[in-house]
């Protein structure tokens, strides 16, 4: 069984036990997440898809931890000018785990 979500502007393809990481939120460890904007839910008895939204359907997950993301190194470089500028940044996430998908 997997859905997929909207979250944040992205979607996801979900099952349950999964490890994701979201956007960050303000949630403490083992805090539970509800995603009520689920666009298309697989079971037994087939697929449903929303338009855009499957009606009373619901994903649930325990939030896991707040994690950084890999360091993207930005490079600017202006040629003939000696001028270069070497920045860093790591994006901060909250890592789930999917526990219950309903609908």
């Amino acid at each position: 069984m997997y859905a997929i979500i909207a979250d944040g502007g992205r979607q996801y393809k979900v099952e349950e036990g999964q490890e994701l990481d979201i956007d960050l939120r303000d949630l403490a460890s083992g805090d539970e997440i509800t995603f009520d904007q689920v666009l298309a839910v697989s079971a037994d008895d087939g697929v449903k898809v929303g338009q855009p939204i499957v009606e009373g359907a619901s994903v649930t997950a325990e939030v896991l931890a707040e994690v950084k993301g890999d360091k993207i190194y930005v490079q600017k470089f202006r040629r003939r000018k000696d001028s270069k500028r070497r920045t860093g940044h790591r994006q901060r996430y909250t890592r789930i785990r999917v526990s219950k998908i309903s609908g």
